[in-house]
């Protein structure tokens, strides 16, 4: 509403005040909601398999987070990715997956992605793969 107003005041063009005010609110919003996916590893305990659990909303805001969260380099050689508390909303999210994925691959580490539900795993299949050039 600030911005809108500051904008109006300067340009002395409502339409611009709006679109300004618009977008901020929703970079505000994206940055807010971005950090709202968290990712948890449980570690077996015979040490060969690490699951990770991913709650919240995959979307363009939270995919690049969700890409540092993991432990390439000192995970064992399987990795399982819980994704029955996530739902993925969009291209950005299967983008980021297949980048874990492939992170993994290039360290002989093999990834198993379970517990998408219905909407999450048609967007996953008819993206994975298209996005990146492939696993």
């Amino acid at each position: 509403m600030v911005v809108t107003v500051v904008c109006v005041v300067a340009t002395h063009n409502l339409a611009i005040g709006v679109v300004v005010g618009s977008v901020t609110a929703m970079v505000v919003f994206a940055k807010r909601v971005a950090h709202l996916a968290e990712v948890t590893a449980v570690t077996d305990p015979d040490g060969g398999t690490v699951v990770y659990r991913v709650t919240g909303e995959l979307f363009f805001a939270s995919s690049n987070d969700l890409v540092g969260q993991f432990a390439y380099g000192t995970d064992p050689g399987k990795v399982v990715i819980d994704l029955s508390a996530a739902h993925i909303w969009d291209a950005s999210s299967v983008a980021a997956l297949d980048a874990i994925e492939t992170r993994y691959a290039q360290r002989g580490k093999s990834v198993e992605i379970v517990g998408l539900n219905e909407p999450s795993a048609r967007i996953h299949k008819t993206l994975s793969g298209e996005l990146t050039g492939g696993h």
